[in-house]
């Protein structure tokens, strides 16, 4: 099974009105939506190669590129905001009744902004990292801030720091990783629409935005989840601090949180044998009530 399970035999592309949304599907069963995160050169396939295999013995495993990441369309605009949009236009397209959602970092924030508009489709949650609010550390974070250096003037040297406020284990930063990453995020498209969400300015104004709202913050709106939600977070995590878990662990109704001790922001790959049984633990458990 393994051996099928490469980029170009689970690729696959559906059009939608605003674009050509592309992603990859792997396995049989109830359908799995897996989310990538953002930052420099990073795909939805680059975040779940490694536990694709694992999860696709027991789902549908559906990995969705985002416009603005240089696989799918870019559909314009903030890349936080047509994130959301890809996710409402790729169920419908595919005509999914309800999913099961991992998202990592950023993923998970649109995953529980779909949850919160489409509670009765979502009907388990897994985050990783990245959503709540900084209580005790400051923000920006040091990975935040090093992935805005690299975005406003991209060199070799500050990907390579960028990616190693990424993980625990410096041994993770492969060359061959960041190479894969290098060609990716320097790209004059996507590195476009990475300067529209972490140029130093663009975050500025979004940051401002947010506060200057009249309605309320994302974290404000978390006990409103209905889905059974697992939060894993690396104990270690560089980019978002685990006390930013505080408040989501206390507010969403139905919330576990799982800590990954020796590890970064990225769960999933540094965790990975761990990530796998927790998660696929929680999504098979029988009997979770909302």
């Amino acid at each position: 099974m393994t051996a099928d399970l490469s980029y170009d035999t689970t690729r696959r592309e559906i059009a939608t009105e605003a674009g050509v949304l592309r992603y990859h599907e792997a396995g049989e069963g109830p359908p799995l939506l897996l989310l990538h995160g953002s930052g420099a050169g990073v795909t939805g396939w680059r975040n779940f190669r490694g536990v694709l295999p694992a999860f696709a013995a027991h789902f549908r495993c559906l990995i969705l590129e985002f416009p603005g990441f240089g696989i799918s369309d870019d559909f314009g605009g903030h890349p936080l905001l047509t994130a959301f949009d890809a996710v409402v236009r790729f169920v419908d397209a595919l005509g999914l009744d309800t999913v099961d959602i991992l998202g990592n970092s950023m993923g998970g924030g649109v995953a529980i902004n779909y949850a919160l508009a489409h509670p009765e489709r979502v009907r388990r949650l897994v985050t990783i990292g990245g959503i709540g609010l900084n209580i005790f550390s400051p923000g920006p974070a040091e990975g935040i801030r090093l992935l805005q250096e690299f975005v406003d003037d991209p060199t070799r040297e500050r990907l390579i720091r960028w990616l190693h406020s990424m993980v625990y284990d410096p041994a993770v930063v492969t060359e061959e990783l960041i190479e894969e990453r290098w060609r990716h995020a320097t790209d004059p498209e996507t590195l476009a629409a990475a300067r529209r969400m972490y140029g130093k300015e663009a975050f500025t104004q979004l940051t401002k935005a947010m506060e200057s709202s009249p309605g309320p913050q994302p974290w404000a709106v978390m006990h409103r989840l209905t889905a059974p939600t697992l939060i894993t977070w690396g104990r270690d995590d560089r980019v978002s601090p685990l006390d930013m878990a505080l408040i989501p662990m206390r507010t969403i109704p139905n919330a576990e949180l799982h800590v990954f001790p020796k590890c970064g922001h990225w769960t999933m790959i540094e965790a990975k044998d761990a990530f796998e049984t927790v998660v696929l633990a929680f999504l098979l458990r029988k009997g979770t009530a909302r």
